[in-house]
């Protein structure tokens, strides 16, 4: 007989007592219909792996150039921070901490929680501040922006095109890419199944010490 277990509605707040689904079923809430839970298969293994993925291109995605343009016989190459630092030269202080915040800090921060938080249950690795990491990786995911940013940067190079020929560059590919792992992230990470995890560990780790 499968445990039964509660769950609250984040959309309408209901509190559902239900049966610990199977893996492929889905749990849906009575009053607003909003998806609760779809148990998958190995999603720990998955977001430890994509979260690492995700760590590695972090850094070619940030450092690399995005687009090079070459205009009356100067090439320019720009990478994302290159954007910030023109809105701090142009006095546009708030504008510029918003897009170094959700296109570089939150991305980072989102990325090394969920390769710290997986990587603790994937080996099976007790910590105090596993409960903290998820909380702060929830909040995150409502801050993290990246497409948006992608959506800029397509109608700059669209623009720009117009004037000069544009050569894209391995950061604009990795950026892509990376867009490409964190939105499987999110879709993948099973938050219910990493709290309980997350609950079985620091209980087994309490019993031991």
């Amino acid at each position: 007989m499968n445990s039964t277990s509660y769950v609250a509605c984040p959309e309408c707040d209901l509190l559902i007592n239900y049966a610990q689904p199977k893996v492929g079923e889905k749990i849906h809430c009575p009053r607003c219909d909003v998806l609760l839970l779809k148990p998958s298969k190995q999603t720990i293994e998955r977001t430890f792996a994509l979260s690492f993925a995700g760590f590695i291109l972090f850094f070619p995605a940030n450092f690399l150039p995005l687009v090079s343009i070459s205009l009356f016989g100067n090439a320019n190459s720009d990478i994302i921070m290159s954007g910030v630092l023109a809105l701090f030269t142009k006095t546009m202080w708030p504008v510029a901490i918003v897009v170094f915040l959700t296109s570089i800090v939150f991305p980072f921060a989102q990325i090394s929680l969920s390769l710290l938080i997986s990587g603790h249950l994937y080996f099976n690795q007790p910590n105090r501040y596993l409960i903290c990491w998820m909380r702060w990786i929830h909040h995150l995911n409502e801050w993290v922006m990246l497409e948006v940013y992608m959506l800029s940067i397509i109608v700059a190079c669209v623009k720009l095109m117009a004037i000069s020929p544009l050569k894209f560059g391995w950061g604009l590919y990795a950026f892509v890419a990376l867009i490409f792992i964190t939105t499987l992230l999110i879709s993948n990470r099973d938050n219910h199944l990493f709290w309980q995890r997350i609950e079985q560990l620091c209980k087994d780790n309490n019993h031991a010490n």
